[in-house]
């Protein structure tokens, strides 16, 4: 460098540039295009992130489970069908049909469809609240299940004669419209999507790896990404529903690894109805290649997918399976494989995202063994509650408190709607983390300290336990956790059927 001379940042862009290239027969070129990738989006946040305390927690939104729903009015389904995604927000805002409520209990019935999910005036609702609560979010993430429940069902009842193609448009809309309202009402701010169990073109837990559907979706998907990395995502995404990008400012080397866990299911199928392994295997493939070059280049790492690992402790219960005597209990995923790389990477992964139960819950993902070790090897997992009133639930969403430097979650508060219509709705704080809990962070520590807790007060007395139930179900019907208490505290912490089992029956002593 000539002494006193001072370069402008354009100088300094390409010598980083020029040092990144040379340096990619080391790293691979793929690599250094994602490395410049991140410098250009931290660049172009640059200005406000200077402005921001350094020490300051930023804001970012947690979504789950929209499961939005455009054929709550039949009416109206034939000119969605017909119009484009552009025109949908004025069909679906205008007045409902007389006879709205009849149609749709018909409709309902004949599919055997459950509760009612999220009707236009419920994602208006929501999105209005998010933008009030939090208009300086700097990030979403949605953690799947965008496409309301029994779809195909109630689609082909109410469009005869239609085709597997025009089935599969109408649930691309549908994706595409959800995905549009959410970036309309944060212009600019990264949207990260991850497919749920209803999310496909086929039915419920059916997807064909390499589709023409994940190939348009992962298009879609790719709008809501920073413009510089929406190639590489919709490109990945178009082989397996999953991706990896590096998180723009004010994240710092920090990756999201988004995975697509409806192939890791024990429900999964192919849109034939078949099963096939082979789809997982090339995931769990390439998410160890992720975790290992995360590690390699020293970045701290978000892992996010919609079915949770581990014991599914509701289905269990339901049914009736006797733990303690040779019964087996039910699991969310159909081996251990996600959550044992997710162990494996502890160190470099700061949080796991997933949902699928629409409860507000925890998670810590551990290595077997006991002691102050376990801490350091694990994984906290937050598990987001639903938009979906589906299950009797009132809609909510989570507001993150974000550590800028370490990516840590520091804190979050659920905030949740009044009633389940949308219409005359208000939004409160339904709790705050660290408030209720009394942890300065969401972390393996703070999180195993909760659970700790929670396995000495089987009778659940406590003040965090009572917070926990209360909690856990968004609107107050605390009386369903409350029975099953200590089975449920077996597994937030036990993800494999035998640590789970051991746990269960060792409690029941």
């Amino acid at each position: 460098m000539i002494p006193g001379r001072r370069f402008s940042e354009l100088q300094i862009t390409i010598w980083l540039w020029l040092l990144i290239f040379i340096a990619s027969p080391l790293t691979g070129r793929g690599e250094a295009q994602q490395a410049f990738s991140s410098l250009q989006d931290g660049q172009q946040h640059r200005s406000t992130d200077s402005a921001e305390a350094e020490d300051r927690p930023f804001p970012a939104l947690l979504v789950s489970d929209i499961h939005f729903d455009p054929l709550h009015d039949p009416a109206k389904v034939q000119q969605l069908v017909s119009a484009p995604v552009s025109q949908w927000s004025s069909i679906l805002s205008a007045p409902s049909s007389p006879n709205q409520q009849q149609a749709f209990a018909a409709l309902q019935k004949k599919c055997n469809a459950r509760g009612i999910d999220t009707p236009y005036t419920v994602l208006h609702s929501s999105l209005q609240a998010m933008r009030s609560w939090q208009s300086d979010a700097r990030f979403m993430t949605v953690s799947g299940d965008l496409i309301a429940h029994s779809f195909l069902c109630r689609y082909t009842t109410l469009v005869p004669g239609s085709t597997q193609s025009d089935y599969q448009a109408f649930v691309l809309k549908t994706l595409s419209f959800v995905m549009g309202e959410l970036r309309a009402t944060f212009p600019g701010m990264p949207v990260y999507v991850a497919l749920g169990n209803n999310d496909t073109a086929c039915d419920d837990y059916r997807l064909d790896a390499g589709s023409d559907f994940l190939a348009q979706t992962g298009r879609i998907v790719a709008e809501g990404v920073p413009r510089s990395q929406r190639r590489r995502v919709s490109k990945v995404f178009a082989r397996g529903g999953y991706y990896s990008l590096a998180m723009g400012a004010p994240m710092r080397y920090t990756r999201l690894i988004v995975v697509n866990d409806i192939f890791l299911s024990p429900k999964y199928s192919t849109c034939a109805g078949r099963p096939d392994s082979a789809a997982a295997t090339a995931e769990m493939t390439w998410l160890q290649q992720e975790l290992t070059q995360a590690r390699r280049l020293s970045q701290k790492v978000w892992v996010m997918g919609h079915i949770p690992p581990g014991v599914d402790p509701y289905s269990t219960v339901a049914k009736f399976k006797d733990i303690c005597g040779n019964g087996s209990p039910e699991m969310f995923l159909s081996s251990d494989k996600l959550a044992d790389l997710l162990i494996e990477y502890a160190d470099v992964i700061r949080l796991g995202i997933f949902a699928h139960s629409h409860m507000d819950e925890v998670r810590l993902l551990k290595p077997q063994g006991s002691g102050p070790q376990v801490s350091e090897h694990s994984v906290a997992i937050k598990m987001v509650p639903s938009v979906s009133p589906v299950d009797g639930n009132n809609p909510s969403f989570t507001i993150g408190r974000v550590d800028r430097s370490s990516a840590v979650l520091r804190d979050y508060e659920v905030i949740a709607a009044s009633n389940q219509t949308g219409i005359a709705t208000t939004w409160s704080r339904e709790y705050d983390y660290a408030q209720t809990y009394h942890e300065a962070e969401f972390s393996p520590s703070t999180v195993k300290e909760m659970i700790t807790e929670f396995e000495y007060d089987r009778s659940a007395k406590t003040a965090a336990s009572e917070a926990y139930i209360r909690n856990f179900y968004v609107g107050d019907r605390s009386s369903e956790l409350k029975p099953f208490w200590p089975l449920y505290v077996c597994a937030l912490e036990n993800h494999t059927a035998k640590a789970f089992d051991a746990c269960v029956c060792s409690a029941g002593k």
